[in-house]
């Protein structure tokens, strides 16, 4: 995974047992992507008519996070369908310049027209930068 997103733990991430409480994961996946965005579209995007919905998440624990850590959430394309295309993502943890992948995951995501208020086919430009930035295949 090429597009890599330093993530700031916020003390308010942390819960009673001292570590990153599991549904921040979600927010970090969410900074990640409109990371990812900007550095694949590079000008602003109208979201009212070219928005994105949240159909379906994952996510897999494997390593506690602390605030004292410093973790960075990876980003990749694995798929592109019609009128959706699903990301994936990796938190690391990096410490002693050794990472070590922390949560991992994956979202599905609808192209939808917020003042239609219907689906619509993700756009042709992002197609094309999704295929060429994460080499995805064509289905």
């Amino acid at each position: 995974m090429k597009h890599c997103t330093p993530i700031q733990i916020r003390f308010h991430d942390i819960d009673q047992l001292g570590h990153v409480n599991n549904a921040n994961y979600l927010t970090y996946f969410e900074v990640a992507r409109m990371a990812y965005f900007k550095t694949l579209v590079k000008k602003e995007i109208d979201w009212e008519s070219t928005g994105l919905i949240l159909a379906n998440t994952s996510v897999n624990f494997i390593v506690p996070v602390i605030i004292s850590d410093t973790i960075s959430a990876k980003t990749k394309c694995t798929r592109i369908g019609t009128k959706s295309f699903e990301l994936i993502y990796s938190i690391v943890k990096i410490k002693d310049g050794i990472e070590t992948e922390v949560c991992n995951g994956s979202s599905v995501l609808v192209c939808f027209d917020y003042k239609l208020k219907k689906t619509i086919e993700v756009p042709e430009e992002w197609v094309k930068l999704l295929r060429e930035y994460d080499e995805v295949p064509v289905s």
